[in-house]
């Protein structure tokens, strides 16, 4: 893991390395993900399943064979665990009660002339969710792309995940049941953002499409966009933490070592004005990856991908951490409410040493499905809003409409659109 200093000669090169940490081959990425969702669009459930066996290393018996069964889920709820049960149910009701907050209103308001305007609010029809399921289950990622979907009104969500060997995770099943999701399908990757693009007879069309998946989910959710809305293009997760000399080195290297367990592409990064931290995390870090069941994993990514970068001030700091623009961004400093007001970009922001990043991606109650590569500095955490759409309202009474048709007339004409202004001039 590489110790970078804003002093060093080289800087400007290695800082530029660590923002283009999420560059992949995308040229050929997309020729593989362009030929999958030409295949599905084509082929429907045949090239599902085609995909199925090539990637998930299983065969489908029959078509029904992709939907998850009630029943799978069900009993899966009823075998939890009580204390994992009702850590989930407390999950449930964190997120639940976070994302009622975010929900906004429908409105109308009135002028003197009888003139109304608004915006209407409704949710969309149906919602497709990609819950990932490779390299591990993420139940999680079930609570946090469902519970907005259910908070916004939608009234028919479907899943798909994909299911390695044909196996489904319990706790991922129990998780299906407790948000009360109908139609589950176990089919993952590119294949599945295709079906819930185009439709299959299987699987019916979306209008939306969310959750985080590899390189190949996020190309092809960049591709259909337009064909269905999307929520983001998240990349592989990442970690950014600023600390000072004062915290402690132990929670900064476990923190930075839960976003590299995640996958060799994620990246750790840590900011710092203190050189001592920095060794001392380093070595931290080296100690605490003996211990990790993931540790090949997350060492792939600490030595490929992860950086540590020595600042000479907290301002210079909170321009790295900017520039950075962070998906997850840990400020352990003794007053971390005094900088949030200089941080600009970032997908979430857990501030304080009782404060890990963990807590988020769980219980916390904000969502954990979030920006990545940089792209906090435009795109926002998944939320109620993603799964709604606005219209504008309008109404003119005669009296409005004549305080305001002069000036519209002559702005159409000046486009040079001439049934434009006639259908204003006809009204006087």
């Amino acid at each position: 893991m590489n110790i970078i200093s804003f002093d060093d000669s080289d800087f400007k090169n290695s800082f530029k390395k660590i923002l283009n940490r999420s560059e992949v081959d995308v040229q050929n990425v997309s020729k593989i993900v362009q030929n999958i969702i030409q295949n599905v669009k084509e082929k429907g459930d045949i090239a599902l399943k085609e995909d199925i066996k090539r990637f998930d290393n299983w065969e489908l018996s029959s078509f029904d064979d992709l939907m998850i069964s009630q029943e799978l889920m069900k009993k899966a709820y009823e075998n939890l665990d009580t204390k994992l049960k009702d850590a989930l149910h407390l999950a449930y009701q964190r997120i639940e009660s976070f994302h009622k907050k975010q929900l906004p209103k429908s409105w109308m308001s009135y002028e003197d002339n009888g003139t109304v305007l608004g915006q209407k609010v409704t949710p969309v029809d149906r919602a497709g969710l990609y819950i990932p399921g490779g390299k591990a289950a993420y139940p999680s990622s079930v609570l946090m792309n469902a519970i907005p979907a259910i908070v916004a009104g939608v009234k028919e969500i479907i899943v798909c995940t994909p299911t390695p060997n044909g196996e489904i995770n319990e706790l991922l099943l129990a998780t299906l049941y407790l948000c009360k999701i109908k139609k589950a399908y176990k089919v993952g990757g590119a294949s599945s953002i295709a079906a819930m693009a185009y439709s299959t007879k299987s699987i019916p069309k979306v209008d939306v499409i969310t959750g985080p998946g590899n390189i190949f989910v996020a190309t092809a959710k960049k591709m259909l966009f337009g064909e269905v809305n999307i929520d983001m293009i998240a990349g592989p997760s990442e970690i950014v933490v600023l600390a000072e000399k004062s915290m402690d080195k132990r929670l900064i290297a476990i923190d930075l070592l839960s976003q590299a367990e995640h996958d060799e592409m994620a990246s750790a990064i840590l900011v710092t004005t203190s050189k001592e931290l920095a060794k001392e995390v380093k070595s931290q870090i080296y100690q605490e990856l003996k211990t990790l069941k993931r540790s090949t994993i997350a060492t792939k990514s600490i030595q490929d991908r992860s950086a540590i970068i020595v600042v000479k001030n907290l301002d210079q700091a909170i321009e790295i951490v900017n520039e950075l623009a962070p998906e997850h961004l840990e400020l352990m400093l003794e007053n971390p409410f005094e900088i949030l007001p200089y941080i600009k970009h970032a997908g979430a922001i857990f501030l304080g040493q009782n404060t890990p990043e963990a807590i988020g991606d769980y219980i916390a109650g904000p969502n954990h499905t979030l920006p990545t590569g940089s792209t906090a500095k435009f795109y926002s955490p998944l939320g109620v809003e993603n799964f709604l759409k606005k219209s504008s309202i309008i109404h003119m009474s005669k009296s409005g409409f004549n305080s305001l048709a002069s000036s519209c007339a002559l702005l159409a004409k000046t486009e040079g659109l001439e049934a434009h202004q006639k259908s204003i001039e006809y009204r006087l």
